[in-house]
């Protein structure tokens, strides 16, 4: 076959025949009497060789390699193949992230735009310095999608940029609690701790108290923690158990309890708080540390209830514990004899 024929049955234009006749892979076996090139049936199946491992994106040099070499294994190229494509989809994934947050706040002109992808590499910069100052220095008027700050909120690791960013969150005044509640969902237990304090910064949005509650049983304890305290600081009593923990666990206990001590003073909450701070004092494997740190709690709360309790406490068993409930005890006999006066 002539290469004009060729072209028309294999689909591959003529000027590419020739190329591949140049770089010596492709070659016709045959010349016509006036010198045209001529394929056999072999050199057609050559032809659709290369085009079916072009079409799996080896170049022209690989692909001349995999033809000539009998040594030539496909797996190792495969398999840079296979990466090679994993990085290309992840920056097309990554263009289209960005041109769905750039359309995502309507931008008005260019000028509008070049603040958004401005904002956006900022907030890729390696330095943590260049994304807080990225974050700071968006110019009032223009918008910048939610959804552009949350997946940075929820990335970042740097204290100083992650505290920006909720603020940026604030005041982006979008619906930005179900973004991040994707976070709260996420294996990842630094995302979800993260997503957390985002949603604690605007506990007062819609939304905002629901998805707190559902983190309550989180097994990270930094997560149940910030969400047991912004509830707990909301008056939800639901957050008793988790706010209890704590306490026990000494994390952020003296907060813990200084929470509780307000949730107390809700008649209705009281009793559930003490009731919760005195069967962990029973428990038969509280030690002592922690009974002190319950002890210390009881002083939070209001009421001739949590007195009577600690002045039994200051009979205890164990010494330390004693000696704690004395010493608050005379303390509080004191601040009621100075508010008699």
């Amino acid at each position: 076959m002539l290469i004009g024929e060729v072209a028309r049955r294999s689909g591959v234009s003529t000027r590419m025949l020739r190329h591949y006749d140049a770089l010596g892979l492709v070659r016709p076996t045959g010349r016509t009497v006036g010198g045209y090139r001529e394929y056999s049936a072999a050199d057609v199946r050559r032809i659709f060789h290369v085009e079916s491992l072009r079409s799996l994106g080896l170049s022209l040099k690989q692909i001349g390699r995999a033809l000539e070499d009998p040594a030539f294994t496909p797996s190792a190229l495969v398999g840079d193949l296979i990466r090679w494509t994993e990085d290309r989809l992840e920056r097309e994934r990554e263009l289209l992230e960005r041109l769905r947050a750039v359309d995502a706040s309507a931008p008005s002109g260019w000028h509008d735009v070049l603040r958004i992808v401005e904002l956006m590499q900022g907030l890729d910069s390696a330095s943590a310095a260049r994304r807080q100052q990225a974050v700071l220095a968006r110019p009032e008027g223009v918008a910048v999608p939610a959804e552009l700050l949350v997946r940075a909120v929820l990335a970042e690791s740097d204290p100083n940029v992650a505290g920006a960013l909720r603020w940026a969150l604030v005041r982006s005044g979008g619906d930005v609690v179900a973004a991040l509640a994707a976070g709260v969902r996420s294996e990842d237990a630094g995302v979800r701790r993260r997503a957390v304090r985002a949603i604690a910064a605007m506990s007062e949005a819609p939304g905002a108290t629901a998805v707190l509650a559902d983190v309550l049983g989180d097994p990270d304890p930094t997560v149940r923690g910030h969400a047991a305290l912004t509830l707990g600081r909301r008056g939800v009593t639901g957050a008793v158990p988790a706010l209890v923990g704590m306490v026990v666990e000494g994390a952020h206990d003296v907060d813990a309890a200084e929470v509780l001590g307000t949730l107390s003073r809700d008649h209705g909450c009281a009793d559930r708080v003490l009731t919760a701070l005195a069967g962990e004092l029973a428990a038969p494997n509280a030690d002592s540390a922690t009974r002190i740190r319950l002890t210390q709690a009881l002083v939070e709360l209001p009421g001739t209830t949590a007195r009577e309790a600690l002045r039994r406490l200051a009979h205890d068993e164990d010494r330390a514990v004693a000696l704690v409930a004395s010493a608050f005890v005379t303390v509080l006999d004191e601040r009621c004899r100075e508010d008699r006066v």
